[in-house]
């Protein structure tokens, strides 16, 4: 008997291997923003922000190519390649962030980032949200709220209720921003009674994993006031707004105007080579260097290096931050012509889109509703309390056509249910 594919996996890689999707989807080629399984059968990849400049992109293909055949080692030999990235970064970078780490996760950017907030303050209290996801190890895990762990959460670690669209905290939209801002203040004085002092906040700017907020500029402000005056310091997730995606700007924070004091990058920057970095000004980076040792043998090696730099000059070359734009306010409108009696919001933030539903078992349905898609040839999933907000993040370069094929699915499927 020829074994599964799933058996095969449980039995190599152990059991409860997440995987997207009731029947896993068998992938084995991709194109732009198009994806092909095992049978051949064409999907349209409305989910994906790791090859965020397309599948296989042939700049980066090539980039990443042409130095795997010169040369590849780690960062405790000299090279320019990574100097070169970081430079060109950093330049679309504002509020004196000119320094990175280079990592493989962005787990790990944001465990870094963490440490950073320790040196610089000596303190260890960290907020994030309470319906939120930062990564898999040991000290950002405390923060992602998927599985709580074993053990109870950490004494130096407080969750607030994180905001939303439907369910705003306060009880409306324009109560919200101060809300969010009181508890963290209410945290920060628990954390200081507790003898853990604070070191600072994590978030994501668009608060993608909470449902994506899409927040109005100026939202974090009473936050961002709040988190100073107790001087802490501000770590943005960029990991799934950065790179142009949300289309107005370059960076999530850019956005809704507010300055960090560093954070993490990640999957999205060397088009699914896997590269993450941990971003700082340099006096934040200072602190950090003193504090602890710290070095990452692949972080930045140079073909990650070459991978970032093609995606970088892809998204330039290519215009794929106003691509985004344009799409984003084409589908958000087709997204909101949509029919059916248990939809209660569409939102946007650039080429990042979710589709709340209501009602009873409201989450249920969003899973289903995943399912019938993948179905009929979309690749999308659910975020959100419950699940019950459809999540949409195409590759870079999706654009009005694939737009339409979308929303003309969805309400097919839609009228089916």
């Amino acid at each position: 008997m020829t074994e599964t594919i799933e058996a095969r996996r449980a039995r190599l890689m152990g059991p409860n291997v997440p995987t997207f999707y009731r029947t896993p989807v068998h992938i084995v080629r991709g194109e732009g923003v198009w994806l092909w399984d095992a049978d051949g059968k064409r999907y349209l990849d409305c989910y994906n922000n790791v090859a965020h400049v397309g599948h296989c992109h042939p700049k980066v293909v090539e980039a990443i190519c042409r130095q795997a055949a010169v040369l590849n080692t780690h960062t405790r030999y000299h090279h320019e390649l990574v100097l070169d990235y970081i430079e060109a970064l950093t330049a679309t970078l504002g509020h004196g962030i000119s320094q990175a780490i280079m990592v493989c996760t962005g787990s790990e950017a944001n465990d870094l980032a963490l440490r950073m907030a320790q040196a610089v303050t000596g303190q260890t209290g960290i907020i994030a949200t309470d319906n939120t996801y930062h990564g898999n190890t040991a000290a950002v895990s405390q923060l992602s709220t998927r599985r709580p762990p074993i053990g109870g959460r950490a004494a130096h670690v407080r969750l607030v209720p994180a905001p939303e669209t439907v369910a705003p905290l306060g009880g409306s939209l324009a109560a919200q921003s101060q809300v969010f801002a009181e508890n963290v203040a209410q945290a920060i004085a628990e954390l200081q009674a507790a003898g853990h002092g604070f070191s600072g906040l994590m978030l994501c700017p668009v608060f993608a994993n909470e449902g994506l907020l899409a927040p109005v500029k100026g939202f974090l402000d009473p936050t961002v006031e709040v988190v100073r005056r107790a001087g802490g310091l501000i770590l943005c997730d960029e990991v799934q707004p950065g790179f142009g995606r949300v289309g107005s700007h370059f960076w999530g924070h850019d956005g809704l105007g507010f300055t960090p004091d560093g954070g993490a990058i990640g999957k999205p920057m060397a088009n699914g080579h896997p590269r993450a970095a941990c971003l700082a000004r340099p006096d934040v980076m200072a602190a950090f260097r003193e504090a602890f040792g710290y070095f990452n043998t692949f972080g930045g090696n140079p073909v990650s290096a070459a991978a970032c730099l093609a995606t970088l000059e892809v998204l330039r070359d290519e215009g794929l931050q106003q691509r985004a734009a344009d799409t984003s306010s084409y589908l958000l409108a087709r997204l909101r012509a949509l029919r059916h009696g248990r939809i209660v919001d569409a939102r946007a933030a650039g080429l990042f889109f979710g589709l709340e539903f209501g009602g009873a078992g409201a989450g249920e349905f969003v899973a289903d509703l995943v399912e019938d898609m993948v179905a009929r040839g979309f690749l999308l999933n659910r975020i959100g309390r419950g699940g019950a907000t459809l999540k949409m993040r195409p590759p870079m370069p999706f654009g009005r056509e694939h737009a339409d094929l979308l929303a003309d699915a969805l309400q097919a499927a839609l009228d089916a249910r």
